[in-house]
């Protein structure tokens, strides 16, 4: 279409817009429209910020908002901060300077109390994070293995006690295995505080664990049996050092091992009694024929598995070499040598000589030949169990782990102790001691015995290689075997054989720079502790006996850790009177549980004394006047006392309240001591004797015997009441002690609101004055307006800081009587 064409149609269309009426005409020129289109393409492609306020516009529009209406009422709201500054006034404007002081002050309040808040709120979050810190920090310890160097001291500071269901209802926390081992540790503290022959503690332990027939907890203490079985240290040697220069350990953990393996091939023969065909005398050469026989058969070829050197009766020599000397039968062995043809005469000679001498270590030469024999014929042999022997009876290749003979935990622990020499020549490469600790501790570890499955596993491999602390502190993990660790613990301490910890403030399990590696040293306190937790508020008889053990210990402040763990347990549980006894009518304290152990060095009066003063930390001031009390040491006693009483002596007496039982324990002190002999300091006597009587002037103002009273008070010469007393009252106010000047405005106060009372009862109804019958109503009334007047002019002379309200109604009192 051409533009011709379009020119007509639209002067077409145009002509018929004319001629419709309905439709009124709109003339705008071709540049009115351009201005227009430009007009409206620039306010809606001004800018960014402008297309977005018309995508609003649009947007809210949809939803029924006029936008531009509320933008209006917006910016007509005022914005007024709450604590602007105050505009400055003119100093004549006395109205405003008023209206902005009150301001101010009530800002200035306002402020202050949000900053307290503030601080408030921060110190309770602080020390709830402190608290829960603490805790974790606790458990953190108690697991923690490490360098024992600078550990951070742990406090234990004061906790809420919360009882449970068996403590109230006076039930044991104790199982029937635990009360069976407490039992036998009283029998046994019995005997040492009475000072006769100590029985072994691991033998009557061992007794105990039979009862519970467990076979896994009887091993246990069987394997702790034969290791105690050595000749005894002397007290004064460190126990690990001792250790590890000791042969002794190696030697009594093979004979277990021996022993355990005897039990065992005698069980499966008697199994097998048919097949093993066990005859003749009874011995380990026929015991171990007739396992060989069930273990390998009667067969003729035996090369097939490798054996070598012919049989004996049809069973192969080796293996009955080796079973011998598995079941620790050097001579037994030695009789299968004889069978077996030439060319190893120096394992036989090795072996007569252990056999003659088994504590001394065989001559070198003899070593040095059966090593060289070895690395040339024996290490390439078919027969596994010549090459074990070969390594056993000269020591030979340390790094064989023989796994086709060593299948079991036992075997292999028996096989690497039996490797073990404790001294070397030159160049020379040796299995030791420490060595084979390192090797089952550091090397294959709980991860390589699956020790979380078998705790009772890793428990044995650690003990047979003289690793007890590790061993307890492992076991006590487990809430089943937690009980044994620490009687073991117990019983290997009392033998001098338990490396005790240097500091009671390092953690369970710790290492120290000093020691051989890889030795650990066992913190007893905190075991003992832990363990005593679960128990000590039901059963604070029994935790006190566990806590015996500790009498040899002392704190970083070189506090004796019996009498400390005693003072925790006697604040925590409460039972003061149980533990120390009390004081009787008669004035004598009555035996507690802390008398049976005077007779080792243990002090009734210093364990009290101890407890007091850690109850005057925690601020138990009530308990700890009793603790003084025991202890004998009067002077706090009344001193506390009179703390307490200047608190709650102007109270009026409630039954089962705080000031009943202070009153009560002050008659009870004042019955009990001469007060005028005791042995204290002058002041804290006066200062006890005033808080008394003033005791009795509350009472009487209370109970409304108003003149009773004022007699009370004239006596202890406190208030003038004429002028003329004023100033010897002043001289008598200064050298009170602050106990007693804390109660003056009570005193003033409640002796005020005495003599206004009589006043209007003379005034109002006329009766009896309270002074000489002769004394008419007006004379009185003078009396007791001077009275009044010398009380107000006390309560403005003292120097004294009392509340800002209390010489206001002094005043105001005073002037009601006039």
């Amino acid at each position: 279409m051409d533009f011709n064409s379009l020119v007509q149609q639209a002067q077409r269309l145009t002509n018929e817009v004319q001629n419709t009426e309905d439709i009124p005409r709109m003339e705008r020129t071709l540049p009115q429209v351009l201005l227009a289109a430009q007009e409206l393409h620039s306010r809606v492609t001004q800018s960014e910020m402008g297309s977005q306020d018309a995508q609003a516009h649009i947007m809210l529009g949809s939803k029924g908002i006029d936008l531009p209406k509320i933008t209006q009422k917006l910016e007509t709201l005022s914005s007024r901060k709450t604590f602007e500054p105050l505009e400055p006034i003119a100093d004549t404007d006395i109205q405003s300077f008023l209206r902005n002081e009150k301001e101010n002050a009530i800002l200035s309040v306002i402020e202050e109390v949000h900053k307290e808040t503030y601080k408030s709120a921060q110190k309770q979050k602080w020390d709830h994070i402190v608290s829960d810190w603490r805790e974790e920090k606790v458990k953190l310890m108690n697991a923690l293995i490490g360098s024992s160097q600078g550990w951070i001291e742990i406090q234990k500071g004061p906790e809420q006690t919360i009882l449970n269901e068996t403590s109230l209802t006076g039930r044991s926390c104790l199982s029937s295995q635990e009360m069976a081992y407490a039992k036998e540790v009283l029998e046994y503290n019995r005997l040492v505080i009475e000072g006769v022959l100590r029985p072994n503690l691991v033998q009557k332990f061992a007794l105990v664990a039979e009862e519970f027939n467990d076979a896994k907890i009887t091993e246990m203490w069987e394997i702790i049996k034969y290791m105690v079985n050595v000749m005894p240290a002397p007290r004064n040697q460190d126990p690990l050092r001792q250790r590890s220069q000791s042969g002794q350990l190696v030697q009594q953990a093979k004979k277990y091992l021996e022993h355990r393996y005897k039990v065992y091939m005698s069980t499966v023969v008697s199994e097998h009694l048919r097949e093993a065909q066990l005859g003749g005398v009874p011995n380990t050469f026929n015991l171990v024929s007739a396992f060989v026989r069930l273990k390998f058969g009667d067969v003729d070829n035996l090369n097939y598995i490798g054996l070598q050197d012919g049989r004996i009766d049809g069973k192969p020599i080796w293996p009955m070499v080796f079973y011998c000397l598995r079941c620790g039968d050097i001579q037994a062995a030695l009789k299968c040598l004889e069978f077996i043809g030439p060319g190893h005469e120096d394992v036989v000679q090795v072996l007569e000589e252990k056999f003659r001498k088994p504590e001394q270590r065989i001559s070198s030469k003899l070593e040095q030949q059966i090593k060289m024999q070895y690395k040339r014929q024996i290490r390439n042999a078919t027969d596994p169990f010549k090459r074990v022997v070969y390594c056993i009876v000269g020591s030979c290749d340390i790094h064989e782990q023989h796994q086709d003979i060593a299948k079991t935990s036992d075997d292999f622990l028996w096989i690497q102790l039996s490797l073990i020499q404790m001294e070397a020549e030159a160049n020379q490469e040796i299995l030791t001691y420490s060595g084979l600790q390192t090797m089952i501790l550091e090397q294959y570890g709980e991860k390589h015995f699956n020790a979380n499955d078998q705790p009772h596993l890793y428990f044995q491999v650690l003990a047979l290689t003289g690793q007890f602390e590790v061993a307890i502190e492992f076991l006590s993990r487990f809430e089943r075997f937690r009980p044994h660790a620490v009687h073991i613990a117990l019983a290997l301490s009392e033998l001098g054989m338990l490396g005790g910890s240097r500091d009671v403030r390092q953690p369970l399990l710790s290492v120290d720079a000093e020691d051989p590696p890889p030795l650990r040293r066992l913190n007893l306190a905190r075991l003992v502790m832990l363990y005593v937790k679960k128990f000590e508020i039901t059963d604070p008889a029994e935790a006190i006996q566990y806590f015996f053990f500790l009498r040899n210990l002392l704190d970083s402040d070189g506090r004796n850790l019996f009498l400390l763990s005693v003072t925790d347990l006697a604040i925590e549980c409460g039972e003061y009177d149980l533990i120390f006894g009390k004081i009787q009518v008669n004035g004598i304290r009555s035996r507690g549980l802390i008398d049976q152990f005077e007779s080792v060095q243990v002090d009734p009066k210093a364990a009290c004394q101890m407890v007091a003063d850690e109850l005057v930390k925690k601020g138990i001031f009530e308990n700890a006047i009793k603790m003084f009390d025991l202890a004998e040491n009067h002077e706090q006693v009344l001193n506390y006392t009179s703390i307490l009483l200047s608190q709650v002596v102007s109270q009026p007496s409630k039954r089962g309240s705080l000031r009943e039982r202070i009153q009560i324990a002050t008659r009870d002190i004042k019955d009990r001591y001469d007060i005028d002999e005791v042995k204290c300091d002058p002041k804290t006597v006066s200062t006890f004797v005033i808080l008394y009587d003033l005791l009795k002037f509350f009472d009487e103002y209370h109970e409304k015997k108003y003149q009773l009273a004022l007699e009370t008070l004239a006596r202890i010469n406190l208030v003038p009441f004429t002028m003329a007393d004023l100033d010897s009252c002043l001289r008598n106010f200064k050298e009170l002690r602050v106990e007693v000047c804390k109660v003056f405005p009570d005193i003033l106060l409640a002796t005020m609101d005495i003599l206004h009372s009589q006043y209007r009862s003379i005034k109002g109804k006329g009766v009896q004055t309270p002074f000489s019958p002769s004394m008419t109503g007006e004379s009185a009334l003078a009396r007791l307006r001077e009275q009044a007047k010398a009380l107000t002019s006390m309560g403005a002379t003292i120097p004294y800081r009392m509340p800002g309200d209390t010489n206001n109604k002094l005043v105001q009192t005073e002037i009601l009587m006039h």
